[in-house]
């Protein structure tokens, strides 16, 4: 059980993934109000050299190993990074043992984890959303197909690795879309959901929870072409910028009034008590914002554009929704700079992918300049090499985002493996340079 009182930050917390949200999670928890020590597993080349963290090597699957870790350390609190392991029940198994988690139950994780799931939430408290068909047949969603008469976009039910999702230009498209789902691309258990085309800039938005109350995060746009000019196929991201123009501080609270707080209620209607964040991927129409999805982690790149953003309250924070009590906690302190992210990605991503290459980096992290690794491995004879399709992230904080996006690129141009591959123009949107 965690001896932090209410308020009070964790001593010890173990940050659980190993990409570079995790990398950015535990930089940030590292230098929180009250944190002496900082677990990551199984962590990444970046996370082995972060100070003030010790690396384990227990896999985020290993739910056992996992909890004997917690035991063995005095763990105070657990952040669970990835959705893989909210779903498989991690956080219900620790918090049966008196481990204060930050992520909800596998009940909770059913809001990323099951497209059907999520939309009939989503009816049922009457968030803005597209409407939508949901097939547990070949036959039955080619029909829904054929009678809408128009492309659709294709989602996979379950969890898919961000490749769930086709935005479907044509019929035709759409047609070998489902054909893919059901052929076992996803898994042998196959469904899926067909939603109506909505238009317009999409924008991420993140709450800390108790379950009850909620914590607003600055909104993100983050960039999930890997060509320029939003060009190629989609990746897990290729860079973000925050605070993202498209939504205000009015527009903010329409989202919590409009969204966020009617799926709380909906969770808690059906005895769900959500602790962790609630990450709603919006579409703003002309008709006002429309959910495309919820996730029940952070976003990856976002995360590693909004954690510098964040105050040294970040700990007893999450601490508090971990245990329901986000009214005792301390103000989330937002610094009120502008923070650009651009992604370093390996050869070949996000198809097949080159692995194996030595990273050889002169960037010097500084208060307004990070490096966080996502796709890395530390050698024994301590060279890093690449082992993933996104590797690296530079992120750099400034007064406007044309200074942020060229720290960026500035601190990008001093790190280089073979067969690196980056976006140019990310935060366009937002640049006049």
């Amino acid at each position: 059980m965690s001896t932090a009182a209410p308020g009070v930050s964790p001593a010890h917390v173990l940050v659980v993934g190993g990409g570079g949200r995790e990398n950015a999670l535990a930089w940030a928890l590292n230098r929180s109000t009250g944190v002496r020590q900082v677990w990551v597993s199984p962590g990444n080349g970046g996370t082995q050299d972060l100070e003030g963290c010790r690396q384990l090597s227990i896999a985020e699957s290993d739910h056992d190993g996992l909890l004997a870790a917690c035991r063995e350390h005095g763990i105070e609190l657990v952040v669970v990074g990835p959705e893989a392991p909210l779903a498989a029940g991690l956080a219900d198994k620790l918090r049966a043992a008196g481990i204060p988690v930050f992520g909800p139950g596998a009940d909770g994780a059913q809001l990323e984890a099951s497209k059907q799931w999520a939309k009939a939430l989503m009816v049922e408290a009457g968030v803005p959303t597209a409407g939508y068909w949901k097939a547990n047949s070949r036959e039955e969603a080619l029909a829904a197909l054929e009678t809408q008469g128009q492309p659709l976009v294709v989602k996979a039910d379950g969890l898919a690795a961000g490749k769930g999702v086709t935005v479907a230009e044509t019929i035709e498209e759409a047609r070998s879309a489902i054909e893919e789902i059901f052929a076992g691309r996803f898994g042998s258990e196959a469904s899926l959901v067909l939603e109506e085309r909505t238009h317009g800039p999409e924008v991420s938005v993140f709450a800390l929870t108790d379950g009850e109350r909620m914590v607003l995060l600055p909104p993100a746009q983050d960039h999930k072409r890997i060509g320029e000019g939003d060009t190629g196929p989609n990746t897990g991201g290729m860079g973000a910028y925050a605070p993202a123009p498209l939504l205000n501080a009015a527009g903010l609270e329409q989202v919590r009034q409009l969204v966020l707080e009617p799926t709380l209620a909906a969770l808690n209607a059906r005895g769900i008590r959500y602790r962790g964040v609630i990450y709603a991927g919006l579409m703003l129409t002309e008709q006002g914002p429309s959910v495309i999805e919820f996730n029940c982690r952070f976003g990856d790149p976002e995360c590693e554009t909004l954690m510098p953003l964040l105050g040294p309250e970040l700990a007893a924070v999450l601490l508090a929704c971990a245990n329901g009590t986000l009214d005792q906690a301390p103000a989330l302190s937002i610094a009120p700079f502008c923070s650009a992210c651009v992604i370093a990605a390996a050869q070949g991503y996000p198809g097949e992918i080159r692995k194996g290459d030595a990273i050889e980096s002169s960037l010097q992290p500084s208060s307004d300049l990070q490096l966080f690794h996502a796709g890395t491995q530390r050698q024994a004879d301590g060279r890093c090499l690449t082992s993933g399709g996104r590797v690296l992230a530079v992120v750099a904080q400034a007064d406007s985002f044309d200074n942020a996006f060229e720290r960026a690129y500035t601190g990008l141009a001093q790190v280089q493996f073979e067969g690196m591959t980056f976006r140019r123009d990310i935060g366009h949107q937002v640049r006049s340079r």
